[in-house]
């Protein structure tokens, strides 16, 4: 208890030092009966506690042996359960075996027993494999659905054909030859742009094509559908022509001997816009170019033509008008009568030099137009091949799409480049002409004014 009194003796000296009125033998006293109380508390815990701990582990224990004589007999019957199934299993295979022996006499007896009616069936199901393929792309399976069906059965039957299959086989063939030569009109499901199928009335060609109300429709898995994309309007007009005749006269229509296969590449084919863009800017360039030069090209052609009209109207007049280049060179004379020849030859080729201009205006441009637009589609065709040579580095060759791009670009815009280079050449060359006789004509009439000055005697 040595520990208890120096806690004493430490508590008094605290006590003492709060100033509180107590004995020495007092405080030692209670200090000690305290802190023997606390040590009892302390020593009964651990001895719970450990006691407590023994019995939960205990506890623990037991239950680990009994989960671990569960499992074990579990463990033995599933073992048994899959002995039992090795054992079904092993004898499923010797009854499988047996009945596969059984299914091979079978089947020897009966081929035996069958002789030349096996290859005879054969070929029939091999003919009923091959129409029921061709119906299911025939259009004409939209007039009769449901044909397949039993040439499906024919051709998947393991048994001996009947009659009946024989004979349907045999009707289906006719009817299909029989209606090739035929235009009909009936109702059938065409699939709408909602996705949903709509019965309507639709005209067929044979095996050819089919349309209702004059366009075209495509046969694909069953179901008949629009065309995204109508053929030029002449083969459409031919359709509605099909679809509405009587029956009596003779109509011109339009098919498809591929059966299809043309009208669904119309689809693919692009438009005149989807053409121009594949241009891309330097054909958009080409084209604004060559419209602007068209235009101005027309502009000069037709100007100089009234201008060339008016001057020789002039001609046959005496009395000169400033609406027209000879009529101001007419006047320029006038002003000058009184000169000498040499004066009047000067005022009247000043009086043409500053109408020449005028008359030849614009056509330059026109010309540098036209010598610009190839080589705009040259530099377009230079483009799309570095286009085209980039994604072959890429992607290599092994899809042709990747280098359609570059392709169509160099293509498009070398025709556009000639496309322009054509009429801007034309319009040039006859505005060109056009400014020629004008100017001849100014320059005739010039020297004849000179000529009757000298005769004149006017000096």
């Amino acid at each position: 208890m040595k520990s208890i009194k120096i806690a004493g003796l430490s508590l008094i000296a605290g006590v003492a030092a709060m100033g509180l009125n107590l004995t020495g033998d007092t405080l030692i006293a209670g200090a000690q009966a305290q802190n023997a109380v606390t040590l009892d508390q302390v020593l009964q815990a651990i001895r719970r506690e450990r006691t407590e701990v023994s019995a939960e582990n205990r506890q623990r224990e037991q239950e680990f042996l009994s989960q671990r004589n569960q499992q074990q007999a579990s463990l033995n019957r599933v073992r048994a359960q899959v002995a039992a199934a090795e054992a079904e299993s092993t004898r499923l295979e010797g009854v499988m075996a047996s009945n596969q022996d059984a299914i091979e006499e079978l089947d020897e007896e009966l081929a035996s027993k069958q002789g030349e009616f096996q290859e005879l069936f054969g070929a029939a199901r091999s003919a009923a494999a091959d129409l029921k393929a061709e119906l299911d792309r025939s259009i004409v399976s939209t007039q009769f659905p449901g044909r397949g069906e039993t040439l499906r059965e024919l051709a998947q039957t393991e048994k001996l054909p009947s009659e009946a299959q024989l004979r349907d086989l045999w009707e289906i063939m006719v009817q299909q030859i029989a209606e090739q030569g035929k235009t009909a009109t009936y109702s059938a499901p065409v699939v709408q742009a909602n996705g949903q199928a709509d019965e309507a009335q639709v005209t067929r060609i044979g095996p050819y094509v089919v349309f209702s109300e004059g366009k075209y429709l495509t046969y694909a898995d069953g179901n008949l559908k629009f065309l995204a994309r109508q053929p030029a309007g002449d083969v459409t007009a031919a359709a509605s022509r099909v679809a509405n005749s009587s029956g009596d006269d003779f109509v011109r229509g339009a098919i498809d001997p591929s059966l299809g296969t043309l009208l669904s590449l119309i689809v693919e084919s692009p438009t005149l816009t989807e053409r121009i863009d594949q241009g891309r800017f330097i054909g958009k360039v080409i084209i604004g170019a060559a419209l602007f030069g068209i235009a101005l090209g027309i502009y000069k052609w037709v100007t100089l033509t009234m201008t060339a009209g008016a001057v020789r109207g002039q001609v046959r007049r005496k009395k000169p008008s400033k609406s027209n280049p000879l009529g101001r060179v007419m006047l320029a004379y006038e002003n000058t009568q009184s000169s000498d020849v040499e004066t009047v030859a000067l005022k009247l080729d000043d009086a043409i030099l500053k109408e020449v201009p005028k008359l030849e205006s614009g056509l330059n441009l026109v010309k540098v137009l036209a010598a610009t637009a190839p080589l705009l589609g040259l530099l377009g065709t230079v483009i799309g091949m570095i286009n085209t040579f980039q994604a072959i580095t890429l992607f290599g060759t092994g899809d042709p799409q990747i280098m359609a791009g570059g392709i169509s670009e160099a293509l498009v815009t070398t025709v556009l480049g000639l496309i322009a280079a054509i009429p801007l050449l034309l319009l040039h060359a006859f505005a060109s002409g056009a400014a020629k006789r004008v100017s001849q004509i100014l320059e005739e009439q010039a020297a004849g004014i000179i000529a009757e000055h000298a005769e004149s005697g006017r000096a």
